[in-house]
């Protein structure tokens, strides 16, 4: 349910790089289903990173602040890297990262999901017979791990050498919810009400905590989730599975490094980073019980070709889609959006990314035009 009884209020924190341009047009896709669709949709929008720098002296003022707090859930498209910004304090730094965003909202499973479109199967760079028919969803443990882990810091040491330290730490707790999440998550997702399928992956062969994260997923297993068929499978091996066999997998849960650099690799599979959304998610709470939710493209800025008016904003569009279906739970609209998507792929509309030489290429606006179409046309 929304948090007013009116609607669900959903705040769009554009970014830098790319992000405005793509999520210009998760404004418009959003405005649509709310003036078309009569969806009950409050939209704010706020500056978020270097660009609120810009406009407020601050990475994150009150006020961004004050409607992170309240929205229903959060549509972001990209982050520069602050650390270039050397004129900004640490201390206002780590006050408006990403990192400290989903840290504070605690939305721990990461939703990645890597679905195989029939329009963009020969985009691809591996073979039609391999990618045809991938269904496959990341969950990647988001607020822990050596992203956040402590010590870390570059130090000097005594004969002149720098010392570099990033610590990979998870506590029982924190491995146990994401592995719930991740196998509650494979019993909904068969069509046939039968229990899905969950690879858990790390690297318990030479870390520690990558064999404490197999022994506690595999506890945790035991006990509730024996109905669930689940497959322990190294990192290293996994990268290469999913280049060989990716129709093998169903759920993948992963802590936050690998699932950082697997889900990239996962990427190539519908042949753009451009295609890929997320879901942010934390646990169920408060008087609502609803869950904090961070919607965001998978990509980055992309500083090389922001203001060109190129990026492909699908995968913006596609979160939106993921927020249809986790936070106002109206499935049907979300598929309404994915088959929109599926069919503007399928009568060959393509971005710079997914084009082929020769092949024309739409512009960022272009391509949302198109999805709006095909919404109109459904």
């Amino acid at each position: 349910m929304p948090s007013s009884s009116n609607s669900y209020r959903l705040l769009i924190l554009p970014g830098d790089g790319i992000g405005p341009e793509v999520m210009a047009e998760v404004r418009r896709v959003a405005e649509w289903f709310r003036d078309r669709r009569a969806l009950p949709i409050d939209l704010r929008q706020r500056h978020f990173g270097l660009a609120s720098w810009q406009a407020h002296g601050s990475l994150m003022p009150d006020e961004t602040w004050a409607e992170i707090e309240a929205a229903d859930a959060i549509l972001f498209g990209a982050m520069d890297s602050l650390d270039q910004a050397i004129r900004i304090p640490p201390s206002e730094r780590r006050k408006g990262s990403l990192l400290r965003l989903r840290k504070n909202l605690d939305t721990f499973a990461n939703l990645r999901p890597i679905r195989a479109v029939p329009g963009l199967l020969d985009a691809s760079t591996l073979k039609r017979e391999v990618v045809d028919g991938v269904d496959l969803v990341f969950v990647r443990e988001l607020t822990g791990g050596v992203y956040f882990g402590e010590p870390r810091g570059v130090e000097t040491l005594p004969d002149g050498r720098e010392r570099g330290v990033n610590t990979h730490v998870y506590t029982s707790d924190e491995v146990e919810r994401v592995a719930r999440f991740a196998f509650e998550l494979a019993r909904r997702r068969r069509a046939d009400g039968k229990p899905g399928r969950v690879h858990s992956v790390d690297k318990s062969n030479v870390m520690e905590a990558g064999a404490m994260w197999r022994r506690i997923v595999q506890r945790v297993h035991d006990a509730d989730y024996a109905d669930v068929e689940l497959h322990h499978m190294l990192a290293d091996n996994c990268a290469m599975q999913l280049i060989r066999w990716p129709r093998q997998f169903d759920v993948i849960v992963t802590d936050n490094l690998f699932g950082d650099l697997l889900s990239d690799c996962g990427a190539m599979i519908t042949g753009s980073l451009g295609m890929l959304p997320s879901a942010s998610l934390s646990a169920r709470g408060g008087a609502s019980n609803r869950r904090r939710a961070l919607y965001e493209p998978i990509h980055g800025s992309a500083p090389d070709i922001a203001g060109r008016g190129i990026a492909n904003p699908l995968a913006a569009i596609l979160s939106f889609g993921m927020c249809l279906r986790e936070t106002m739970e109206m499935a049907d609209e979300a598929d309404r959006l994915e088959r929109a998507v599926d069919a503007v792929l399928a009568d060959g509309a393509r971005t710079a990314d997914l084009a082929a030489p020769g092949q024309p290429r739409l512009s960022t606006a272009a391509m949302g035009d198109a999805v709006l179409e095909a919404l109109g046309r459904a």
